[in-house]
């Protein structure tokens, strides 16, 4: 009995063994197996990331705007002459005729001053010159008689000569007279004050009663008159935009308040010279004014219609990358990498960049460039059709997360 048991335990052992080596191989068999797929869907995965990696760009060549650019800039209407118009003598008003408002002619009666004063001193130079008159005559017949009286030898030649020259004396003195009361005479038509030209009166800033001082600047003035059956624009002009200024240029204008209506103006001359405080150059224009819809002082928009540039290529003002270098514009270049130029800028118009200089009419130009973006990098280009597909499947992807 005890030899059976003996026989039988190392055979249970033996198979003990196998199927553990066999459990063993099994095992490690499956380690090798999970090792191995991971490694390859580490390897997927590192191949798919390296792929997402490279930014997937839209690239169209600049564009030429042979239509011309149109330049939007503020301008100020103002009458094509304004007149303020101050006393010339000193007084107080009498009365006046045109309020603001008024359509006046040339010559018309604005107001009257009366001038007690200046009526004194005119009743003065005229008895002066009465005065002077009579002694202007008693020094002529007293010349005459002496001068007679030296033909006779009655009288000396230095006598006579002294009665000649009081002749004289005394004519000068009447021609002073006479010129002090046409001077008063001067001073006593201003007191009628009249519309210099045809126009409207803008501004009344006196009433009866009112002491009037004499001369301009040191009050306010009696009345202003301005003239806007014509208007002028005055229109400060960047300094990149002065060289495209020159005569024949065309222009419309706007205003506020009349909604869909341009009115023509004409360029008239500009000062030819820069602004050092504003670097811009100042614009005359004129534009006519006969239908009264334009108001002297009123804003407007003047849009100037500027010839194209042949050699001018246009972007879209999102291609531009801001660094710390400069302006950059990223193009795509050999085996779709990405080079990064600089350029210059002619004129923003907004949602499009006219470029000066730093691009070619054959470049591609990236749109929407990767703010990571640098020199050197590949880059995947999409269609132009599947641009909209494109954009629709990064909003998802954004919104997933």
């Amino acid at each position: 009995m005890s030899t059976e048991i003996e026989i039988n335990a190392p055979r249970r052992l033996q198979h003990m063994k196998l199927a553990g080596i066999v459990a063993l191989l099994i095992a490690a068999g499956v380690v090798t197996n999970g090792i191995a797929s991971r490694i390859h869907a580490k390897r997927q995965m590192t191949a798919w990331s390296a792929a997402q990696a490279v930014p997937t760009v839209v690239a169209n060549p600049p564009s030429h705007d042979s239509a011309g650019q149109a330049l939007v800039l503020p301008g100020q209407l103002s009458a094509f002459v304004n007149a303020p118009i101050y006393a010339r003598v000193p007084g107080y008003l009498h009365a006046w005729y045109a309020d603001i408002g008024t359509h006046v002619k040339a010559g018309q009666l604005l107001g009257e001053i009366d001038t007690p004063d200046l009526d004194q001193q005119l009743a003065q130079a005229h008895a002066d010159l009465r005065n002077s008159q009579a002694n202007e005559t008693l020094a002529a017949s007293t010349a005459h008689r002496w001068t007679q009286m030296l033909q006779q030898d009655s009288v000396s030649q230095q006598e006579a000569d002294e009665k000649t020259s009081d002749l004289a004396a005394k004519q000068a003195m009447v021609a002073a007279s006479e010129a002090n009361v046409r001077r008063l005479e001067a001073l006593e038509s201003f007191k009628r004050i009249t519309a210099p030209f045809d126009g409207i009166v803008t501004a009344r800033k006196t009433d009866v009663g009112a002491l009037i001082n004499a001369g301009g600047g040191n009050g306010p003035e009696l009345f202003t008159v301005s003239d806007a059956h014509r208007l002028r624009v005055y229109v400060s002009v960047p300094q990149n935009e002065a060289a495209a200024i020159r005569p024949g240029l065309t222009s419309t204008l706007t205003v506020p308040e009349r909604p869909g209506m341009h009115f023509n103006a004409t360029l008239v001359d500009t000062d030819d010279a820069i602004t050092p405080s504003s670097g811009t150059l100042l614009v005359q224009l004129e534009v006519d004014n006969s239908s009264g819809l334009l108001i002297p002082g009123e804003y407007t928009e003047v849009h100037f219609d500027l010839a194209a540039d042949s050699r001018a290529l246009t972007i879209p003002a999102s291609a531009l990358m801001f660094r710390e270098d400069g302006l950059r514009v990223a193009v795509v270049g050999p085996e779709n990498r990405a080079v990064l130029k600089p350029v210059t800028i002619a004129t923003d118009l907004g949602t499009r960049i006219v470029i000066a200089s730093g691009l070619s009419a054959t470049d591609r130009v990236i749109d929407n460039p990767p703010d990571s973006l640098a020199q050197g990098d590949t880059v995947r280009l999409v269609s132009p059709p599947a641009t909209r597909a494109f954009a629709q499947r990064h909003d998802a992807e954004r919104g997933h997360g």
